[in-house]
C-alpha cells in the first residue's frame, strides 16, 4: 500500500519515466516524420499548451484588470479612428 501511496504522490515522475522507457523502446514513434509528427507537436501545439496553462495560473484580478485595459484601449482605438472619416 505504501508504493501506490507513494506513486499517486510522485504521479508525474512516474508519468516522465514511463514516457522515457516508452521512447527507448520505440524511438521510430518519434522521429521527423513519424506518426507524433513533432515538427508541428512541438513547434505549435506544446507551447500553445504551456501559454495556456500559464493563463489558467493568473490570479482572476490581474486577468479582469487585462481584460478591462484591453477593451478600453480597443473602443479608444475605434472610436478615435471614426473621429477622421
Amino acid at each position: 500500500m505504501r508504493l501506490l501511496e507513494r506513486m499517486r504522490k510522485e504521479w508525474f515522475m512516474v508519468g516522465i519515466v514511463l514516457a522515457i522507457a516508452g521512447a527507448k523502446l520505440e524511438p521510430s514513434i518519434g522521429v521527423n516524420g513519424g506518426p507524433l509528427k513533432p515538427e508541428i507537436t512541438v513547434s505549435y501545439i506544446a507551447v500553445a499548451t504551456i501559454f495556456f496553462n500559464s493563463g489558467l495560473s493568473l490570479k482572476t484580478e490581474f486577468t479582469d484588470s487585462r481584460l478591462h485595459a484591453s477593451s478600453c484601449v480597443f473602443c479608444s482605438h475605434f472610436n478615435q479612428g471614426s473621429w477622421w472619416k
